[in-house]
């Protein structure tokens, strides 16, 4: 790379926290699907999708990221889980590194299952083989790195066995980041659950908790007066002081096959997760003094989510149930406030569909690539309107600037929504 061009991009990513049309993470700035409280965001869709451009890419299942005017990604290029940055503007490619081996099994192609995570000038990775890399933003450079088999003897058998989370599928929830923390759900069995790094240098700030890891990162929270990481295992759902890792409180979830997929979604007290098996349910986290306690507050099997994270409108969660059906749950009681008709899940045909809030309104991007529109109104399931965009995907779109970043199987690209 010639050296101008790596100077306009440290520039570039030097003055990036002034930029507010970022999506640096899975789920958003925040982890949560909403887009910022300032960001214009379409009343309707247009009738014919404006793509800006698009380029062809190699075979993932994770999401783009936007940060400081480019698009990094993650793809399967010659066997090697490839990250790339490109122009947002126009997805020009700026640089590309090969981060590690691809994981194979039989589920999908071969490839990433996890997103990028930009934090300022740096880029983090984390690959299927439990690989966590730190790159220089600008230009791909490595500056530190970890391995979770290695590092922290957690397991990994791929596609050669039976064993259930992520050591059979490959590592797919993404870190989070918290101050100079950066956090991961590591599995190692031996004290090394759930691992904290510096985010700068690498060094092990602390390690915690015995679990395997599930297929879902951590998400930071304030419960009982207290911020914390919130993480859903192979074997539990538990809350760790995010200073030390000291364990807060820890509820049993054990299934079969251990396919703990969804973002753990907070409001107020309530730990809100679901599993095909477990069902959607909904802890209740409390604090008398130095004393914690989490219990259940409700369960639905009804309403079980399988791999599809919701979101949360004020007290009312919306995501995709058994049967391929949108629905709307109230957080408090559980109570289930609407399902959407069989004419609406023609259009969901696998058990995955991306969730994005834009304000009152919810964009839904399903599994064969339609994009809908539809009013976060909990008396009824209303679609404002609905378009198609692209092949089948897993992807969870970013927003940024009116434009959505999105994939399929074989294309990722950006496309305007806001005329």
């Amino acid at each position: 790379m010639h050296k101008t061009q790596i100077l306009w991009l440290a520039i570039q990513f030097s003055c990036s926290g002034l930029l507010a049309a970022d999506w640096p993470r899975w789920r958003g700035p925040d982890g949560t699907g909403h887009v910022p409280a300032d960001a214009v965001v379409p009343q309707t869709l247009p009738a014919e999708p404006k793509v800006i451009w698009q380029i062809n890419v190699g075979s993932s299942l994770g999401s783009p990221v936007v940060s400081g005017g480019n698009v990094f990604h993650l793809d399967n290029q010659q066997n090697q889980e490839t990250l790339h940055a490109l122009e947002a503007a126009t997805g020009r490619e700026l640089w590309s590194v090969a981060c590690a081996v691809v994981h194979k099994d039989n589920q999908s192609a071969p490839g990433p299952r996890s997103s990028p995570l930009v934090d300022g000038d740096r880029v983090y990775v984390q690959s299927c083989r439990g690989e966590l890399q730190c790159l220089g933003a600008a230009d791909g450079r490595k500056i530190w790195n970890a391995n979770f088999i290695r590092d922290f003897n957690a397991v990994y058998i791929g596609e050669k066995g039976q064993a259930i989370g992520a050591s059979r599928h490959g590592y797919t929830g993404s870190p989070v980041i918290d101050g100079d923390r950066i956090i991961v759900n590591a599995g190692g069995t031996n004290g090394a659950s759930v691992v904290c790094f510096e985010k700068h240098d690498g060094r092990v700030l602390w390690k915690s908790q015995n679990d395997q890891a599930a297929y879902v990162g951590p998400v930071i929270a304030q419960l009982g007066g207290l911020k914390q990481a919130v993480v859903f295992t192979v074997e539990s759902v538990l809350g760790l002081d995010i200073t030390n890792g000291a364990l807060l409180w820890r509820v049993p979830v054990k299934t079969r096959l251990g396919r703990h997929v969804t973002t753990p979604v907070i409001v107020d007290n309530l730990v809100i997760v679901s599993s095909h098996e477990a069902g959607l349910m909904a802890l209740r986290i409390t604090r008398n003094g130095i004393a914690w306690k989490a219990e259940p507050a409700w369960l639905s099997q009804e309403l079980a989510i399988n791999m599809s994270s919701p979101v949360v409108v004020g007290h009312y969660l919306y995501g995709l149930a058994k049967g391929k059906k949108l629905i709307c749950v109230d957080v408090c009681t559980g109570e289930e406030k609407w399902m959407s008709t069989q004419a609406l899940t023609g259009t969901l045909v696998n058990d995955h569909a991306a969730f994005l809030v834009m304000h009152n309104q919810l964009l839904v991007l399903t599994y064969d690539g339609q994009l809908l529109l539809i009013a976060a109104d909990p008396q009824a399931c209303r679609v404002i309107s609905s378009l198609t965009i692209c092949g089948k995907t897993w992807c969870n779109p970013a927003y940024a600037d009116g434009r959505l970043y999105l994939r399929d199987a074989q294309t990722l690209r950006c496309v305007q929504l806001i005329p």
